[in-house]
């Protein structure tokens, strides 16, 4: 005998979560996928580095820990950077123009 069919419908198939990427570009010398992340979870420790100009970040790992955390981390660390010696230059032309006024008078 037959077997009767079920009454729930039929599920859609699930669909595969994208990938996300692996290379990526230097933030110093702008080589596409020049970027290679290497994590190393018995060290705890997480890299990234040019292949072209030689530039690498290293950080700590964990075990949720991916290439592009890795990658963001070490961009957001370029733009502190780039913040921090901006409002220094800031401070020095500020400064110059105190030191320049102090002569005059």
């Amino acid at each position: 005998m037959g077997k009767r069919k079920s009454t729930r419908g039929k599920t859609a198939p699930r669909k595969k979560a994208e990938k996300l990427d692996t290379s990526f570009c230097c933030p110093f010398c702008n080589h596409p996928n020049s970027i290679d992340c290497k994590i190393d979870l018995k060290h705890l420790v997480a890299e990234a580095s040019c292949n072209t100009c030689s530039e690498s970040y290293s950080t700590t790992a964990h075990a949720l820990t991916e290439p592009v955390d890795v990658y963001a981390e070490w961009i957001d660390e370029c733009e502190k950077a780039n913040a921090d010696r901006d409002r220094d230059e800031d401070n020095d032309v500020v400064r110059d123009e105190v030191d320049d006024e102090e002569e005059y008078a």
